[in-house]
């Protein structure tokens, strides 16, 4: 039988000195003069006839800049070791692509699991934003290697309610993506010693399919082919929906967060009685606070006058895309990765949530005068606000220095 790898002690990275060289590290990268101008005159500018407005709350959050201030440290005291994440530290490609410039290497490739196989006690290994599963890092473990977690505060807090559910042979209904890391890492968590059971629901439509088998039963076998990876190993919906526990992803749409935890408590009510509901439904609020911060900020910016809305960030970010969902609802609304899909006054290229893909728009862009929109996720960085700002003006003949 192998030895057991000592685990290692943790290391603090977050010295004053490090610290200090960090930050100015992330700011030579990140920090933005147009934006913070913007946002210190009300959020509005004006040249020409062309308004920009952004949103009061928009942009990185304090998780997204704690877990970037982290792999920036770790590159600088861990100056002579091999250092890899697992994945993306947040889903930003710009910010991903400066984590890769450091020398991080990210251990997930297509088949969206990692490779461990080659790491030994000597090498860093970074926990991003999103955190991991337990099996994973069970094996970062085994292996003795030196480990940074990054996993945001509030993503913990939903492991702690999961873990709670499990513990009191509670199935936890996760709403949220079933293939995205911080879920994947929640189902993991849902499932304790043995005990306790998950099931993701991504939309009310698969809401109300298990209402309907909460309050009337059905089908298993097509329960399970519906929800095929999106449950845990030995999941039965006639044995573990009977105490149920409403979790989430925590960039979700809070009001469809708050739809599906009110329709399956009626459900079980509807089965149970108002008696039992106290037994067999808990709910907790775990909505991320700065993703609900964003999401506030955009709906008051949409009863404002805009003709429209351009969404910046990564395409692969869940709470951006909730961003340009709520847009969509109001407004003309481009949701762009970056300035370079500005390509002219009369074309841009944009993702289009339906079709998951980026498409080309023409004649998107309106004549003077007019009310541009603007607002990010809390994955997106200020630069990549500002040269989109930028890039607005340029595209009616505004230069940068008319707007200092």
């Amino acid at each position: 039988m192998p030895e057991p790898v000592a685990i290692k002690k943790k290391v603090n990275l977050r010295t004053p000195d490090v610290m200090s060289a960090v930050q100015a590290q992330v700011e030579s990268h990140y920090r933005s003069n147009v934006v913070e101008r913007l946002k210190a005159s009300g959020g509005a500018l004006t040249v020409d006839g062309l308004t920009i407005k952004l949103a009061k709350q928009f942009g990185f959050c304090y998780g997204v800049e704690r877990a970037i201030d982290l792999a920036y440290a770790a590159r600088k005291v861990f100056t002579d070791q091999r250092l890899y994440i697992l994945g993306e530290i947040i889903h930003n490609p710009e910010v991903n692509q400066q984590i890769a410039d450091l020398g991080i290497k990210n251990l997930v490739g297509p088949s969206r699991e990692p490779d461990l196989s080659f790491l030994t006690a000597e090498d860093v290994v970074i926990v991003p934003a999103f955190g991991t599963d337990t099996a994973v890092l069970n094996q970062i473990k085994e292996r003795g290697c030196q480990i940074v977690d990054t996993t945001c505060g509030d993503v913990m807090s939903v492991w702690k309610r999961v873990r709670q559910n499990a513990s009191d042979d509670v199935t936890s209904v996760i709403h949220g993506k079933a293939a995205h890391e911080e879920t994947r890492a929640t189902a993991s968590r849902a499932v304790l010693n043995g005990k306790g059971h998950y099931l993701v629901v991504l939309s009310l439509d698969e809401t109300d399919y298990v209402c309907n088998y909460i309050r009337n039963g059905g089908n298993k076998e097509d329960f399970l082919q519906r929800f095929q990876g999106a449950y845990s190993e030995g999941f039965d919906p006639d044995l573990h929906l009977k105490r149920v526990g409403v979790a989430n992803q925590t960039t979700m749409l809070r009001g469809e967060t708050e739809e599906v935890q009110r329709r399956i408590e009626a459900a079980i009510q509807d089965r149970d009685g108002k008696e039992q509901l106290p037994k067999n439904f808990r709910f907790f609020d775990t909505i991320c606070g700065a993703t609900q911060e964003r999401q506030d900020a955009l709906r008051d910016m949409l009863q404002e006058k805009l003709d429209l809305l351009l969404v910046v960030g990564g395409y692969n970010s869940s709470n951006t895309t909730h961003l340009a969902e709520m847009g969509e609802e109001k407004l003309p609304t481009y949701f762009i990765r970056n300035a370079s899909r500005l390509e002219s006054r009369k074309s841009i290229v944009h993702w289009n949530l339906k079709k998951r893909c980026e498409v080309v728009s023409e004649n998107w862009l309106p004549e003077t005068p007019c009310v541009i929109g603007i607002t990010a996720g809390a994955s997106c960085p200020n630069n990549l606000i500002e040269d989109s700002i930028l890039r607005i003006f340029e595209l009616f003949g505004i230069n940068k220095d008319q707007i200092q």
